[in-house]
């Protein structure tokens, strides 16, 4: 094998293991929105500053999986380097669910200061509205995400991760 076959079949193994490391991220990540989301689902009639614990808590865990999926995706070794470094079209694409981190960083940041304690029942409403269209968006963004990667390496990563 020669210098360039060598340095493609080392490209390749470097892709895939980035992309297990994408598959795990949205598997934890998606783990993470269905704690959100059975917490938002909980009875809170009676019950709603202990409703506003359980909702605030699932959505610092949100956070701290959103971060390090802005870690994988953004970091000089991560995803969004290897899709620009195989093929510059993907540009706006990539700058677009970078933009989405930011503007998703800071729903969360605001569904967590509205779930800070104590919620009192007229809350109630308002967090779950707000938190479903934040749930929505980060659906909306991987659902985003999963596309470029697609366009980028021809791989699915995963409807279920």
């Amino acid at each position: 094998m020669d210098a360039s076959g060598s340095a493609q079949q080392a490209a390749r193994a470097d892709a895939a293991r980035e992309l297990e490391a994408v598959r795990r991220r949205r598997a934890e990540l998606l783990g993470s929105l269905n704690v959100v989301e059975e917490s938002l689902a909980a009875a809170a009639i009676g019950r709603a500053v202990v409703w506003g614990e359980r909702v605030h808590d699932s959505l610092s865990q949100l956070a701290r999986e959103f971060r390090e999926h802005i870690e994988v995706t953004e970091g000089p070794d991560g995803l969004h380097q290897s899709i620009l470094a195989g093929d510059l079209r993907l540009a706006n694409a990539v700058w677009a669910l970078t933009t989405e981190h930011g503007e998703i960083t800071a729903e969360i940041a605001a569904a967590l200061s509205a779930t800070a304690a104590p919620v009192i029942p007229t809350d109630v409403q308002n967090v779950r509205e707000q938190a479903t269209r934040l749930l929505g968006r980060i659906s909306r963004h991987r659902q985003k995400g999963a596309d470029l990667v697609y366009e980028a390496f021809a791989t699915d990563i995963g409807g279920y991760g």
